[in-house]
């Protein structure tokens, strides 16, 4: 049996024993849009639930554009110029690109390097437009916003908070622990300070049940970042979904609640598959290029992949990693000074602690209680996989074998071949026979 995984930019193909119990799950394709351009065009003049994009702006306002970072698949290139062909016959003309700001939403990820900007946005935009680099580690950039009901300060980015009206773009998709990305996560994490966003990730919020794929309202993380993105109204959210080649698929623009819970039914609808019991081994990706950049972005291959493992099971997640663990930040750092997944959990959960990145090593740790994970990785040494906890698989055929003669013949096996672009989830109703 021959399956396509998502790895990098060129795929990777598994051989799989037809004598082996392999049941397959993957997204239900969506055809990309005919005129994704035009789809963009009618949903920004005929929003959810807001008044048209152009009736929302006036000659001389500030408009600050939130735009997604080099580790997402966001096809900014498309979805920019559109607004901005919008918004140009309302602003002053020439003054117009002196009024907008483009604003990219790291979080706490590193800067992106020119030739990446350039990549995701065109070399037009880039030197037509100022483009502000959020950095979540400069109070002096930062603004405080009150409290949130969880009690954390909002500190954000002071001049996409100045901006007389705010346009959130980016795609959407099931999130490990934030229900969703888009919405009102190009403001927070994307446009937040340090502060806050430990504050959001911290091991209580991180350890609720409700912070999972596809819970949104209960889930305190989710509804958290709602409330971080809602004080910096007026805020206008153009957001997309995609297909496994990365094509528009769906526009959600419009209300930034409204919008976002259209794009958020309509994944659910395409992204979430259910399955009657658990798998004794999950093949996963981390849903290739870019998404599978790093070993930090690959938790969440490792997430979807542990919602239907049984416990004792094992994980093999195939990711890329031409990013590497990586070098900045300080996941790598904190797994290699644990000794186990549950000594790094215990690090994590004691009083006090708090430190950037804690939220990814928390995650996986959880997983690892649970399953055995392995790492297929061109980019990445046995040294540096054992380093962090996890068990190398350099051929994952073989790691396969190796498990079903452990397990026995009967195991079952899952394959997921574009990773998080679908979660898969245990359904009771196969057995209620609902």
């Amino acid at each position: 049996m021959i399956i396509r995984l998502a790895y990098g930019e060129a795929g990777l193909e598994l051989d799989l024993s037809d004598a082996w119990d392999v049941t397959v799950i993957e997204p239900r394709f969506v055809a990309g849009l005919a005129d994704p351009q035009q789809a963009l065009a009618q949903a920004v003049r005929a929003p959810i639930k807001s008044p048209p994009l152009r009736d929302l702006v006036a000659p001389g306002d500030r408009i600050g554009v939130v735009f997604s970072d080099v580790t997402r698949p966001t096809p900014s290139h498309l979805i920019l110029p559109v607004i901005l062909e919008e918004l140009s016959p309302v602003l002053d003309v020439p003054s117009e690109r002196q009024n907008i700001t483009l604003f990219n939403a790291l979080g706490t990820h590193r800067s992106n390097t020119e030739a990446e900007l350039r990549g995701m946005l065109s070399d037009d935009l880039v030197e037509g437009y100022r483009v502000v680099q959020n950095d979540a580690f400069d109070p002096a950039t930062q603004v405080q916003l009150g409290t949130t009901a969880q009690g954390h300060e909002v500190w954000l980015n002071r001049e996409l908070v100045a901006c007389d009206v705010k346009i959130l773009t980016g795609f959407i998709e099931p999130h490990f622990f934030a229900g969703f990305s888009g919405g009102g996560k190009a403001v927070m994490p994307g446009m937040a300070g340090l502060q806050t966003i430990l504050g959001n990730h911290d091991a209580r919020m991180i350890g609720d049940p409700n912070a999972t794929w596809g819970v949104t309202w209960g889930n305190p993380i989710w509804e958290e970042i709602r409330e971080v993105a809602l004080k910096v109204a007026p805020v206008f959210l153009a957001n997309v979904t995609l297909n496994r080649d990365k094509q528009i698929t769906g526009v959600f623009a419009g209300d930034l609640d409204a919008g976002a819970a259209a794009g958020y039914a309509f994944v659910k609808e395409t992204a979430m598959a259910g399955v009657s019991q658990p798998f004794d081994i999950v093949i996963t990706s981390n849903s290739g290029y870019p998404l599978d950049l790093n070993l930090y972005q690959a938790v969440k291959g490792m997430s979807a992949a542990a919602q239907v493992v049984r416990r004792g099971g094992a994980i093999i997640v195939a990711a890329d990693c031409w990013d590497g663990i990586p070098d900045h930040g300080l996941y790598g750092r904190l797994l290699r000074e644990a000794e186990s997944p549950q000594d790094l959990l215990d690090t994590i959960r004691a009083p006090g602690f708090l430190k950037q990145d804690q939220w990814q090593a928390q995650v996986q740790a959880q997983i690892q209680l649970k399953a055995d994970v392995y790492v297929h990785s061109h980019n990445l040494s046995s040294e540096q996989i054992e380093a962090a906890l996890l068990r190398p698989c350099p051929c994952i055929e073989d790691t396969v074998a190796r498990l079903v003669n452990e397990y026995g013949p009967q195991a079952r096996i899952c394959v997921l071949p574009e990773g998080p672009q679908t979660i898969p989830y245990i359904d009771s109703s196969y057995r209620s026979g609902v």
